[in-house]
């Protein structure tokens, strides 16, 4: 009886959050219609009034405040967006919206580097699938259950592994996922520590690997200077990914859990490793997973990756026309060495399967959508965080900090690396 009126609870504060959103947005374009009127410029040259001023940064401040209190990513970028374009706009309906839509979801995917991290991220989803179906992940884990004896083992391995996969957060968010998750269910972890464990080790762990697609993506933003010299230099201090790594092993160790989390331990050990009414994955369990498959299965295509990302970023930079290894990364497009690299690791990893008789080229093929729907929600929310940055781009964001910085007092620039991790 407590659960059920928990459930008809939280279905009720879900219904109200969506109200919320709906409520708001109708009254965001009842009034973005009404001050047309007032805002039309007359014919003269349209020039932003908000721009490069504090009020570039509220449309990522309401976006960050609204998915923090609302848990709905997708509708609070879009609202940030929303406002982003009515800024930009004075206030014109119609400009923000030719402006969010141009200049901004189409303008962030007809970007070369943002298509080529797409394409890189759907052909990720595509090798997950595959190793999933031709048992790799299964094979992995019924090795693993023999020697993971018990709940901190098994948390512990999920953050090894998490650190193994360095290439990129995204194919270690999937890979960590399907792979831990039959082991972690097995020994009672609930689903809200996995998915802690998994998502506090696939950043931190890429952005202090000096071979990643963020290594090679940081050291592109450094213009002039040795790049990569810079970030190998600056990896002793990223204490916000030490400290992350080193925080994850202490709570699983010493079972520090508190808040929330506590509840959904204390539930996990009872035997509800989901405590909420949501049961994701809830009959990957009862999934029919290939017995041929063998470890190989899941080891080979993750090295092979990890190999040709590293040989197509290296390429991108000039390596194999003569530049040295450092230069050549620190030069390196990520986003076409990323996409080339995954493309040929998943040629080689459809020749592996058919030659290993373990996933035939058709069922291989069967991977292309399902992957892809894998990644949707990343891809969404790539797609609504680039759009949200075109808007405070066109606002003069980055402007208006770079003004403030330069007439604050010499000791504000003490904390400007703090203040750039906030506004990041």
């Amino acid at each position: 009886m407590v659960f059920f009126w928990k459930k008809t609870k939280e279905r009720v504060m879900r219904k109200r959050k969506k109200l919320l959103f709906a409520v708001l947005t109708c009254l965001m374009i009842f009034a973005c219609g009404a001050i047309t009127v007032f805002a039309a410029d007359g014919g003269k040259e349209y020039v932003p009034k908000m721009y490069s001023s504090f009020w570039a940064l509220v449309p990522p401040i309401v976006a960050i405040g609204l998915a923090l209190i609302t848990k709905e990513v997708y509708s609070s970028l879009f609202v940030g967006i929303a406002i982003g374009g009515i800024f930009w706009s004075n206030f014109h309906f119609e400009k923000a919206v030719l402006h969010i839509f141009e200049d901004g979801i189409v303008g962030v995917l007809t970007d070369s580097y943002n298509m080529g991290i797409l394409v890189f991220l759907v052909i990720l989803g595509i090798m997950v699938c595959m190793m999933n179906n031709a048992g790799g992940s299964a094979a992995f884990g019924r090795w693993a259950s023999i020697h993971i004896k018990t709940r901190v083992g098994a948390q512990l391995a999920t953050i090894v592994l998490g650190i193994l996969i360095f290439i990129d957060d995204y194919f270690n968010c999937l890979t960590v996922g399907s792979v831990m998750r039959p082991i972690t269910d097995k020994h009672n972890v609930s689903r809200a520590k996995l998915a802690y464990l998994i998502d506090a080790t696939a950043a931190p762990v890429c952005i202090i690997a000096p071979i990643s697609s963020w290594a090679a993506a940081v050291t592109g933003f450094v213009k002039g200077e040795d790049g990569f010299s810079i970030f190998m230099r600056a990896i002793p201090y990223n204490y916000y990914a030490l400290l992350t790594i080193l925080a994850m092993v202490l709570i699983v160790v010493l079972k520090i859990d508190y808040g929330p989390m506590k509840l959904h331990e204390d539930n996990a050990v009872k035997g509800d490793i989901y405590t909420t009414p949501d049961r994701p994955y809830a009959n990957a369990e009862n999934e029919i997973v290939e017995e041929k498959g063998k470890v190989i299965d899941l080891v080979f295509p993750i090295v092979v990756l990890i190999i040709f990302c590293i040989c197509g970023m290296l390429y991108t930079g000039g390596f194999f026309s003569g530049t040295g290894f450092v230069k050549a990364f620190s030069a390196s497009d990520a986003s076409v060495g990323l996409m080339l690299g995954s493309f040929f690791a998943l040629v080689v990893t459809v020749v592996f399967y058919a030659l290993r008789k373990v996933l035939k080229f058709r069922e291989s093929m069967e991977c292309v959508p399902e992957g892809f729907k894998a990644m949707v929600p990343a891809i969404l929310i790539l797609t609504f965080a680039w759009t949200l940055k075109a808007m405070t781009d066109s606002l003069g964001a980055a402007e208006y900090v770079a003004n403030v910085m330069q007439s604050a007092a010499g000791g504000l620039l003490n904390f400007l690396p703090a203040i750039i991790f906030l506004v990041g």
